[in-house]
């Protein structure tokens, strides 16, 4: 079996979207290496729960409480990641996005033939901020530093490569 591809991706505050030292990654095709035959099973057996099925929200956003998992279960889209100064990413169906706190994201097309499966660690409760501006900063970037690494990869549990690139 080859290696699957892993895309890190690094984001700076923007002074709208606070992002953070940790990169998101995108994990290739991530399905075809797992044992579990679908995401949800997976992000499931490994923690990552409060799970929803829908669309990508089509206006930036973040979660300064909690990472994300999204897990595209069907079709393709192509979704801002990082903020203004971030970059627009095409997923395929099979691909997932493990997005650390903080960091911005929100679909660019608008189009319904897509679906994602979404999941937090332990199940955490998500909150939804849209800007730093009236907010206090100070608070929602300790509160982003202070999230803890999961204790398991969404997809692969305790030896996922998500430990390679958040340490």
């Amino acid at each position: 079996m080859k290696k699957m591809d892993i895309i890190p991706y690094y984001f700076e505050d923007d002074g709208v979207i606070p992002n953070n030292p940790l990169p998101l990654l995108i994990y290739k095709k991530a399905l075809q290496y797992s044992t579990s035959k679908s995401f949800g099973l997976s992000f499931k057996k490994n923690g990552w729960t409060n799970n929803w099925e829908d669309i990508i929200l089509p206006y930036d956003h973040f979660h300064s409480n909690t990472h994300e998992v999204l897990g595209l279960m069907k079709g393709k889209a192509r979704l801002m990641i990082g903020g203004k100064n971030g970059e627009i990413v095409l997923v395929e169906t099979g691909d997932i996005i493990i997005l650390p706190a903080g960091c911005g994201h929100y679909s660019v097309d608008n189009s319904l033939d897509y679906q994602f499966i979404g999941g937090y660690p332990n199940g955490a409760n998500w909150n939804l901020k849209v800007s730093l501006n009236n907010e206090n900063s100070t608070s929602i970037f300790e509160e982003i530093l202070n999230i803890p690494i999961p204790d398991k990869d969404p997809i692969f549990g305790n030896d996922g490569p998500l430990f390679d690139f958040w340490k």
